[in-house]
């Protein structure tokens, strides 16, 4: 039986949980502090409620509600609304296991060409891409490895190695090289 088109690995969520709960804590003072502290206009209130709100449905709950997924083709990476990298498969050049440590949430490392989107520090893996590239959620930063998390790291490496070794060679002479989903 063929493998499923698409296969969705979750990443930890304690990270963005605890920042959820940090950035509804914040925006309810405030918004009572705008409110009964200073008397402020209903309207004020009122719209900066609505700033806070969607603040913490974009940056809170958003990244509670994506998981990474790996296609017959393509890598999909994801981290709520805000962050999403699409790589071919022909792009990648190794997937394995990261030892080191790494920032929690959506960091870039501008001198190593790294770029960090974790919500947890266990079940780290990194992706070593072909040619480096450009990721706008990061302020712009280029890399040219991604380090992430997955719940089960393991299953994700053997379900890689599986699309990988399935894939037919590339020929470049053909009108359409590249292998699409």
């Amino acid at each position: 039986m063929p493998p499923s088109k698409r296969t969705e690995y979750a990443y930890g969520h304690g990270f963005f949980l605890q920042r959820l709960l940090l950035f509804t804590a914040l925006a309810a003072g405030v918004t009572a502090v705008l409110a009964f502290q200073f008397s402020a206009r209903a309207e004020w209130v009122a719209g900066f409620a609505v700033v806070f709100a969607v603040f913490i449905v974009v940056w809170g709950i958003s990244p509670l509600l994506t998981t990474h997924w790996l296609t017959t083709t393509r890598l999909i990476l994801r981290q709520g609304w805000y962050f999403r990298a699409v790589i071919p498969m022909r792009e990648i050049l190794e997937l394995r296991k990261y030892d080191g440590d790494a920032p929690l949430g959506l960091r870039a490392s501008l001198g190593r060409g790294r770029l960090y989107a974790t919500g947890s520090k266990v079940g780290l893996l990194s992706v070593k891409i072909r040619t480096p590239r450009r990721f706008w959620a990061v302020l712009g930063a280029i890399a040219d490895e991604i380090v992430f998390d997955v719940e089960s790291p393991s299953a994700f490496l053997e379900a890689f190695g599986g699309r990988r070794s399935s894939l037919a060679p590339v020929q470049p002479e053909r009108t359409d090289p590249y292998l699409r989903d």
